[in-house]
């Protein structure tokens, strides 16, 4: 997978895995990493699937509707490049925090319904439920921070709480961030997120 990666300052702290949102790049969330964890090392992912010429981490059919068939594999497709790339460059591959926007944030959430202890913690900005109909692995002890919009047009209210209930049901600890806004990324959800990873994982 085409990617960045930056050796932090801290070897202890987490790495970050940057999924970006439906059009993105690998250098879309850098900014928002050092504004997270500005010590921490990052690998940041660019989705293999393009639609109309925009990168994405897995097809769709139609606006909120999901390919499951084809999330299934990218979701495998991802956790062995995890592996790969913590051969590759050295760091904990149980120390990964996933920092996932839209689309980025359901195959980060897509790590978490499909594979045992893939992530020590995710910050899912604006995420839908990867899957529905299918048993969660214990997820006991994982911190997941959801930053969403009350009017949100993508992902609604319910998705939200759908998401969080799920997740929580298989033992995460889930904080939902609400704001006042649509599907954007504020700089006040960002900040929250700052606060959450610091809170969680602060050294």
């Amino acid at each position: 997978m085409k990617h960045i990666f930056e050796k932090g300052r801290r070897e202890e702290a987490p790495t970050l895995v940057l999924f970006h949102g439906t059009g993105g790049t690998e250098r879309d969330l850098l900014p928002l990493a050092k504004r997270i964890a500005p010590d921490s090392s990052v690998l940041s992912l660019r989705g293999n699937v393009l639609e109309n010429g925009m990168p994405r981490f897995f097809r769709r059919l139609a606006e909120g509707v999901f390919d499951e068939e084809d999330l299934v594999f990218r979701t495998q497709e991802v956790n062995e490049f995890l592996d790969q790339a913590a051969a590759q460059y050295g760091f904990d591959r149980s120390r990964l925090v996933a920092v996932g926007y839209s689309n980025g944030a359901n195959i980060a959430g897509s790590l978490l319904f499909h594979y045992r202890n893939p992530l020590q913690g995710a910050i899912l900005h604006h995420p839908m439920v990867p899957r529905r109909g299918i048993g969660l692995p214990d997820l006991s002890g994982i911190p997941v921070f959801i930053g969403a919009g009350t009017n949100d047009p993508i992902c609604s209210a319910q998705e939200t709480e759908e998401l969080e209930g799920l997740l929580s049901g298989a033992g995460a600890s889930v904080t939902v961030h609400w704001e006042r806004y649509g599907h954007q990324l504020t700089p006040m959800e960002a900040d929250a997120a700052a606060a959450w990873f610091e809170a969680q994982f602060g050294l």
